[in-house]
């Protein structure tokens, strides 16, 4: 009698064998294997150094976009290599089931030096911002109030990419083909307060801003608009919750923008910069706030892992280092001054400056995809926006000769989408 492995190899052998996949044929364009959500620029990158880039064709870009100001510090900074070298030496993952010393060091020094009692951590900030939404709603069930759960949020917002995400942001091309969008949040205009009082009602749980939208043109917020939405917080017993995914850790000059206003939010979501270039993300708040989050009521596998944690806590280092914030702030200051230089030079492209520190922005007459890519041609590294805005985002630590390269190759480029002048008749 044939034993079970003897009687599958004899089926095995009567099927007709199946044809290997047929390997496309390689091309200069990008592998049909990588699914095709991103209009990606037909470049590869093989290493960086700074705020260089260096392709595989050996062209070296400056890179005025840091990853969509996620590199903080620019490319292949040695005290982030070091970090990661040394603890990759030791353990990556044990998951959240334990105790994780980096983690408990970054959420201390994190709630050392922001209005924070408590941290969660995450892998980007889309999570950040989903469970900056949970804790909200979260909160008023705690507190006997579960009707409560609807946030007041603004158009023009990027919270990320998850459905609830969208969701709060509203914008319908990131909405569109995914079905009826989350409930729950009620999109006011950016910048008028009188338009999200009216939006509170006996459901509402919370306000949700970023203090600049990035995404959304680099529109920055007032601090008496901020200002004005604390008030209304603490007026109807409502949680203030801040997006600083991109415009937190440093960006604009401050470790936080809440700081430069004046306020204290309750809960706010950070990314991008406090990696460098890792995946990290957190949400933080108040004790008062955080009360409803007990064990089981939210979790992540990769959150807060060892590897990022030591990452995580070099950028910390580098960014709390005497006089480093004052570099980003005279660094804003320059990009801004010779932005508006060009601005005057080329009035016919140029719109408007917008800018609040190294988060900086022109609104331009051309499509915003043209300028992009003539930026490209110039080797300078630029991100589009909402409100035909391109952004520019260099490391944190950029030096004035880079800004002032930036700004040369990005004058020649808007000479190149500039129409040429009409000939006298």
């Amino acid at each position: 009698m044939s034993t079970p492995s003897v009687k599958a190899a004899q089926n095995l052998s009567k099927s007709p064998a199946k044809k290997p996949k047929s390997k496309p044929a390689k091309s200069s364009g990008p592998s049909p294997a990588v699914m095709p959500t991103y209009a990606r620029q037909n470049i590869v990158f093989e290493k960086g150094e700074g705020a260089w880039l260096v392709a595989t064709s050996g062209e070296r870009y400056l890179d005025f976009a840091s990853g969509v100001a996620v590199n903080a510090l620019g490319h292949a900074h040695p005290k982030l290599i070091a970090a990661l070298n040394e603890q990759a030496r030791n353990l990556w993952h044990c998951s959240n089931l334990y105790r994780v010393a980096g983690q408990e060091r970054l959420a201390e020094r994190l709630c050392e030096v922001t209005f924070a009692d408590k941290v969660f951590f995450t892998n980007s900030g889309a999570e950040a911002c989903e469970g900056a939404i949970k804790l909200a709603r979260r909160y008023h069930f705690a507190n006997g109030h579960p009707e409560r759960w609807r946030i007041v949020t603004f158009k023009g917002a990027f919270h990320g990419r998850t459905l609830a995400t969208i969701a709060a942001a509203g914008n319908e091309k990131y909405l569109e083909g995914f079905g009826e969008p989350a409930p729950g949040f009620d999109l006011v205009p950016f910048g008028d307060l009188e338009a999200a009082e009216k939006a509170i009602g006996p459901h509402t749980a919370a306000i949700m801003v970023e203090p600049v939208q990035g995404e959304g043109g680099v529109r920055v917020g007032s601090n008496p608009f901020l200002q004005g939405l604390r008030k209304l917080c603490d007026e109807h017993g409502l949680l203030l919750v801040l997006d600083e995914v991109q415009c937190g850790m440093g960006r604009t000059g401050k470790l936080f923008v809440y700081e430069a206003a004046g306020i204290t939010p309750d809960v706010m979501a950070v990314a991008k910069g406090i990696g460098g270039g890792f995946p990290v993300g957190c949400f933080m708040a108040t004790d008062e706030a955080a009360k409803g989050m007990v064990p089981g009521t939210h979790g992540s596998t990769y959150g807060g892992n060892p590897l990022a944690m030591a990452v995580g806590n070099a950028v910390l280092d580098a960014v709390l280092e005497p006089g480093f914030l004052d570099q980003v702030r005279e660094a804003g200051l320059r990009l801004k001054q010779e932005l508006a230089r060009v601005k005057d030079e080329n009035p016919d492209v140029v719109e408007e400056v917008r800018a609040s520190g190294l988060l900086a922005g022109i609104k331009v007459k051309p499509p915003m995809g043209e300028v992009v890519g003539a930026c490209l041609a110039e080797k300078l590294l630029t991100v589009g926006a909402g409100e035909n805005v391109v952004r520019l985002l260099p490391p944190l630590n950029v030096t004035q000769a880079e800004i002032s390269e930036a700004v040369q190759r990005l004058s020649l480029a808007l000479k190149r989408v500039a129409k040429p002048a009409p000939k006298p008749a």
